[in-house]
């Protein structure tokens, strides 16, 4: 189907659906993590793009968000007058220095989060309420900057930066911060200078929500013992990701 701009497009209905089917979404969408539930597998804001892949009737569509490649479930009902037909976007493909002349402004933007009430919400992308990696992808969204998804997917995709516990001197602000296990990264933190990252932390070892916490070595806040103890690694996003699905 040819399309016009994208106000001349046609608004998704039920009999509009099937596979294959691209659409630009007009409002913000839960996507879950199984055809049936409530958890969520994150969240999409508007003028993102997504792809219907299998569904049927009333049920939950698996679908593809076209910018990162994430999968996900979602409700036919909140798609209905609230996405466009669309065709396939093309990825904007932005360089190491190009993204450089942009995180001033996206690291002052994540810490204009802090001063509004929030909780930390698993799946959350749309703030003020945010999981680690939503946090951190939407952080870079609102600059232009496309990453992947989760934060292990975010560990992979970035090129790695030496880091110990007061041994910060090779960060660089707008770098992550990985946490974890020694067999998989479980959380992330967006790099404010000198050590000291923001993130979002759930309640049993974090805040329930936004944060700044740092590496220093004798810093006792519980919140920044615990992280500093998983600390994995960091790592510099060099260049968009440019919507392929990455491998779990």
């Amino acid at each position: 189907m040819a399309l016009g701009s994208s106000a001349d497009a046609p608004l998704a209905a039920q009999e509009l659906l099937e596979p294959g089917g691209i659409w630009r979404l007009d409002g913000p969408m839960n996507l879950y993590s199984r055809a049936q539930g409530r958890g969520l597998a994150t969240q999409a804001a508007a003028g993102r793009y997504l792809q219907l892949l299998e569904g049927h009737g009333c049920e939950r569509w698996r679908v593809r968000l076209l910018d990162d490649g994430y999968p996900g479930w979602l409700e036919p009902h909140d798609l209905v007058g609230r996405a466009r037909a669309a065709q396939r976007p093309q990825p904007r493909l932005l360089q190491r220095h190009q993204i450089s002349q942009r995180l001033p402004q996206l690291l002052e933007q994540a810490q204009t989060w802090l001063e509004r009430p929030n909780a930390y919400l698993w799946g959350g992308t749309l703030g003020p309420d945010f999981d680690c990696s939503g946090l951190v992808q939407t952080a870079y969204a609102l600059a232009g900057i496309c990453i992947p998804r989760d934060a292990y997917l975010q560990e992979r995709f970035c090129q790695p930066v030496a880091v110990h516990p007061g041994q910060t001197q090779l960060l660089a602000p707008g770098d992550l911060i990985f946490f974890g296990t020694p067999q998989r990264c479980s959380h992330v933190g967006l790099h404010l200078g000198n050590g000291r990252y923001l993130h979002s932390s759930g309640r049993e070892h974090g805040r329930n929500g936004l944060g700044i916490d740092d590496l220093h070595p004798h810093n006792d806040d519980p919140v920044a013992r615990h992280y500093r103890q998983e600390l994995r690694g960091a790592g510099r996003v060099m260049h968009c990701h440019d919507g392929s699905p990455l491998p779990a």
